[in-house]
């Protein structure tokens, strides 16, 4: 919403501003400028990446337009869980985890808590880390290297579509000088047509500038860095399993396992130490 609300709040303030001025916003509506600057960079994204992460940076820059998945309640979800294997092990033993872990869409414990089974990626984290816990002979230093190294194959795989679509918007204002420079070429071509109509084709040209420095710093440059900010929300996400799984594997109990995972979270989305018992308890 957020995201519609900043869209129509640029382009509200620019007509406005330049309608302040005496300006014509038709004249602004120049459709071959348009479709050259706009054409030519969804172009050069087809260029650059793969179909998959062209898909990724559309369904990225459409999950902007709703809330964030990741709220305090989903990590209280989260905690509530990972206390409920965790106490599960200790009572019944590792393996009996197995069950768990191997179809978590009908675990009697996961499947319980659905924020968490719509993001795959946790699942799959959470649901690899356990199959290793529970083939023992690992040492704790070496799952935290194991997770690591997961993570961060993750954490470049997320931030893909939001890196391919920030080179789309460094690219739109060289795409302007480009659409410019072949209305110049207009120009120079119509010169011998009195200067009203030299002065059509200027104008016209420099629209192309115009709209590619907007489209850059004011559509999806912003969108871009909107997408990586959520794509490092979602990378704590990840964290705050692997604090949780590190301590446990460690032989700590299922309160302060989970209690170094509440401890990962950013301050923004952190329940309370009061809050997390409660709600583990219920």
């Amino acid at each position: 919403m957020f995201v519609l609300i900043g869209v129509g709040l640029v382009f509200v303030a620019l007509l406005s501003g330049y309608m302040m001025s005496c300006g014509n916003p038709l004249t602004l509506f120049v459709p071959a400028e348009y479709w050259i600057i706009i054409g030519a960079a969804m172009g050069s994204m087809l260029i650059a990446n793969p179909l998959p992460t062209v898909k990724k940076i559309i369904s990225g820059a459409l999950a902007t337009l709703k809330p964030p998945k990741v709220n305090k309640q989903a990590y209280l979800d989260l905690l509530k869980m990972m206390y409920e294997l965790f106490q599960f092990a200790k009572r019944e033993g590792l393996i009996a985890l197995e069950q768990h872990v191997e179809n978590p869409e009908s675990s009697s414990i996961i499947s319980k808590y659905p924020t968490f089974l719509a993001n795959h990626h946790a699942v799959e984290f959470l649901c690899d880390t356990l199959k290793v816990v529970l083939s023992g002979g690992v040492p704790a230093h070496d799952l935290e290297e194991l997770m690591d190294l997961d993570l961060e194959a993750l954490h470049e795989e997320e931030h893909q579509p939001a890196a391919s679509l920030q080179v789309v918007a460094d690219a739109f204002p060289g795409l302007g000088i480009v659409a410019a420079v072949l209305g110049i070429i207009i120009t120079m071509g119509s010169i011998n047509q009195g200067a009203e109509a030299v002065g059509h084709h200027v104008g016209s040209a420099l629209v192309g500038t115009f709209l590619g420095v907007l489209m850059s710093y004011g559509v999806f440059g912003p969108i871009a860095s909107l997408m990586g900010r959520m794509a490092s929300i979602e990378g704590k996400y990840l964290i705050c399993i692997k604090a949780s799984l590190l301590s446990f594997a460690k032989g700590a109990p299922a309160t302060v396992a989970v209690e170094y995972g509440r401890r990962s979270i950013d301050p923004e989305n952190r329940p309370s130490f009061k809050e997390t018992e409660e709600n583990i308890k219920k």
